[in-house]
């Protein structure tokens, strides 16, 4: 434990995927009397200040409002760029007079690596989803260099990096691992894990309040409980939730929590069973704690969520990395991949009905959950990071 209290910034963007994993680390550095800023856009101001961490205003230009994301990989890295160019006047505003004594940066703000390296402040990067391995280089940075505006892209880079005053000049370098970070994933979801250098690395695994136990009651007389849900972006899919309804609904013993979003209105879904409840939201890591099988679209926190759980998954995979960690999850044998055209209510029924008969998978979410859980979670990232302050 540090001697005293510290200043710790912690410098986000405004994508929920990436603000909710480390919030609870937040909330937990708080409640050890640290001051705790948090560098990010307004949108997502009510889960900062929520976590007790002092909002300081960073205005983002990333696509997040309506999920418009291109789908050009070259396009994407330099909205991120974009992002960072805007962002670090306003970050150096704030902390030029007020500087932390130690940076904790989202693997997507560069300009929170950027502005600790200017002001010679210590600094630990929190990854939300997989981090580079040794053979990253090859297996695909090297291939996106190769796509048209690349080359482009890396001499923006390299003149902001020049204009800005870090310490690290190489662009690869700079938005490649620092010295430090923390991910907040299961090990098990990591690419080649073997090959990631754990002096640099520390997977924690998902990170959450312990306390958190409420916030839903599973009824008495469900047999079985299946979670539907596709995370906070991608749930403008009624098509997929009437064949979820039809796979499942009146299906016996089973009840259904089916969380759709705040784009899909109810009345497009048609007749409900008895045994489904629709909702906007749901608080899903109190649902998969006392459910049977999950239904996801295979997001990291969905992931991490699952695989803690100790619940079989059906993967339905909807953008980015998600079809990756689809085909992780099922060589971990623990889920089964259904992609969105294939996601009939023939197929899912069938998944559903094979996921919970294979004792195999039983025995491996049982096992994945307890080495999960092993990592440490939310007091693991903490003390990880008091340490840092010396």
């Amino acid at each position: 434990m540090p001697s005293r209290p510290a200043h710790i910034a912690m410098v986000g963007i405004p994508i929920v995927s990436h603000v909710l994993p480390s919030l609870e680390v937040i909330r937990e550095l708080v409640a050890r009397g640290h001051r705790v800023t948090y560098a990010n856009d307004p949108a997502v101001a009510d889960l900062i200040t929520g976590a007790g961490a002092e909002l300081v205003e960073c205005t983002s230009t990333l696509p997040v409002a309506d999920n418009n994301w291109p789908d050009d990989p070259v396009a994407v890295m330099n909205l991120f760029l974009d992002n960072a160019l805007l962002a670090l006047p306003q970050l150096r505003a704030a902390y030029d007079h007020d500087p932390a004594d130690l940076y904790l940066y989202d693997i997507g703000a560069y300009a929170g690596r950027a502005l600790a390296e200017a002001q010679g402040r210590e600094m630990m990067q929190l990854s939300p989803t997989f981090v580079a391995w040794k053979g990253y280089e090859q297996d695909v940075a090297a291939r996106l260099r190769q796509l048209p505006g690349a080359d482009a892209y890396q001499a923006r880079f390299a003149r902001w990096l020049a204009e800005c005053g870090t310490s690290t000049t190489d662009v690869d370098d700079f938005s490649g691992l620092p010295a430090d970070a923390l991910a907040l994933i299961p090990r098990a979801m990591q690419p080649h894990a073997d090959q990631v250098d754990s002096d640099t690395v520390t997977f924690v695994g998902p990170c959450f309040d312990t306390r958190q136990s409420a916030g839903w009651a599973r009824p008495a007389d469900a047999e079985q409980v299946l979670l539907i849900s596709l995370g906070s972006a991608y749930t403008r899919q009624p098509e997929f939730y009437r064949q979820c309804l039809k796979a499942f609904g009146n299906l016996p013993g089973w009840h259904v929590v089916l969380q759709i979003g705040k784009h899909t209105d109810p009345n497009e879904l048609g007749d409900i069973a008895a045994n489904v409840e629709v909702h906007s939201w749901v608080p899903q890591r109190a649902i998969l704690e006392r459910a049977d099988a999950f239904i996801t679209h295979a997001g990291m926190g969905g992931c991490g969520e699952g695989l803690l759980a100790g619940v079989p998954m059906i993967a339905v995979p909807q953008g980015a990395e998600q079809f990756m960690n689809a085909d992780r999850l099922v060589e971990l044998g623990v889920a089964r991949r259904i992609d969105t055209p294939d996601a009939t209510a023939q197929n899912l029924r069938a998944a559903l009905d094979d996921l919970v008969g294979d004792p195999e998978v039983a025995r491996r979410s049982a096992q994945l959950r307890t080495e999960t859980k092993a990592e440490g979670g939310t007091t693991r990232a903490a003390d990880l990071i008091e340490n840092m302050l010396g």
